[in-house]
């Protein structure tokens, strides 16, 4: 087996794996998302065209990868669906758990990650339905 088969095959496991704890990121607390998610698309990218179109095709995280990718923005109904989500599982784990230590690292990775989820840039559409980039209040076409 040649050098550039094995990178292939280790790139697609890599990328299979991080889609995989991905995913699991979007239901744990702790575990991010997004990382894995970008890990993903990069080794697909570099091993498998068909795979990393699959990835960007994706109903429900192409674009949201995409977006990400492109434009380093989100959504703001996915901004605040992210924020929800990730606050409730956090206390639902800190009443869980009742330790001390761990409950601040789990609001140090909450106030983390809403301070990295609002540093973003906001994707809305305008009156025609088209794609707006906002950021500090100015609006740019895409």
């Amino acid at each position: 087996m040649s050098f550039r088969m094995l990178k292939k095959i280790f790139l697609i496991t890599i990328g299979s794996l991080a889609l995989a704890l991905g995913f699991l990121g979007a239901f744990l607390p702790v575990l991010p998302t997004t990382p894995f998610l970008l890990l993903s698309a990069y080794c697909y990218l570099r091993s498998s065209e068909k795979l990393y179109r699959w990835l960007i095709n994706h109903p429900l995280l192409g674009a949201y990868i995409y977006n990400y990718l492109t434009y380093r923005a989100i959504t703001r109904s996915t901004r605040y669906g992210a924020l929800f989500f990730l606050w409730v599982t956090l206390i639902i784990s800190m009443l869980v758990i009742a330790n001390l230590h761990l409950i601040i690292f789990l609001i140090a990775v909450g106030i983390g990650v809403t301070i990295h989820l609002f540093a973003l840039k906001t994707l809305d559409r305008d009156q025609s339905g088209r794609l707006v980039l906002v950021h500090k209040g100015r609006k740019e076409l895409i």
